[in-house]
């Protein structure tokens, strides 16, 4: 079923406007390429947004020697591609450093700003690792994770490949730090009243859970699990008179009701 115009609008409001601190923690371990001997390689780590313009350098690990290796975080980050040294580069707020002696677990944290210190709207963003060894054009590699800031935790851990493992990516929104909790759950009942008693649950964004009560708090439709934003609602067997449909993401919930005629 498509999203409605009108919904898709609030969703575009939503991302504009919300704004919710957290940090986000991200952490792998570098895999050892058997196809080069040695240990050294240089990384950039950094956000970007959903369309992969530059928000923040978390990290750039180079050299004089090396500065040629990272070409496509310093492109992103405002220098030229065959220099991630260049002061053009944006590292505000990074961690930088020379280039990595070894393959190894590494660990990154990012505030929910930008370069600037000013904290993000609220949507999909992305983590994106460029890593670079054996001095060759061959030899790099570029890998982003996405995740959605919001007032809603975002915990994944995405699979391993050949150039990282143990890979772990968490976004933790501070306590009462949304100013968009209410919007994140907002959902319609469509049609209501109803008589046929089917009813269509349209949430602005993927929901989790919706359960049904009657007024007296009974719960007359179980718990049930929901798929994407978008669910049909079959109150047939229920009596006529006014229920309660509870919709619930991640740690928050809201009610409606809606009358059975």
């Amino acid at each position: 079923m498509r999203i409605p115009l009108f919904l898709l609008m609030a969703l575009v409001s939503l991302l504009a406007n919300g704004q919710t601190a957290g940090t986000l923690t991200f952490s792998f371990t570098q895999t050892a390429h058997t196809s080069y001997t040695g240990t050294k390689n240089v990384m950039a780590v950094w956000i970007q947004s959903s369309s992969g313009a530059f928000v923040k350098t978390r990290a750039r690990n180079a050299g004089i020697v090396t500065s040629d290796h990272l070409p496509t975080w310093a492109t992103n980050s405002g220098g030229p591609s065959g220099n991630c040294m260049a002061a053009s580069c944006n590292v505000a707020g990074a961690i930088t450093g020379a280039t990595l002696t070894n393959f190894a677990a590494r660990n990154f944290t990012w505030d929910g700003t930008d370069a600037n210190g000013n904290l993000v709207a609220d949507g999909n963003y992305k983590i994106t690792i460029q890593s670079t060894w054996n001095h060759g054009a061959a030899s790099t590699v570029t890998t982003s994770y996405d995740f959605y800031k919001s007032s809603v935790a975002d915990i994944q851990t995405p699979a391993s490949d050949a150039n990282f493992t143990n890979i772990s990516l968490q976004w933790n929104p501070n306590p009462g730090a949304s100013i968009q909790d209410d919007a994140l759950i907002s959902f319609t009942l469509t049609p209501n009243p109803t008589v046929s008693g089917k009813i269509t649950i349209t949430g602005i964004l993927p929901l989790d859970e919706i359960s049904v009560y009657d007024l007296k708090g009974r719960m007359v439709v179980p718990s049930k699990q929901m798929q994407g934003n978008v669910y049909e609602l079959d109150l047939t067997n229920q009596i006529k008179g006014t229920y309660i449909v509870k919709v619930s993401r991640g740690a928050f919930s809201k009610e409606e009701r809606v009358v059975l005629n």
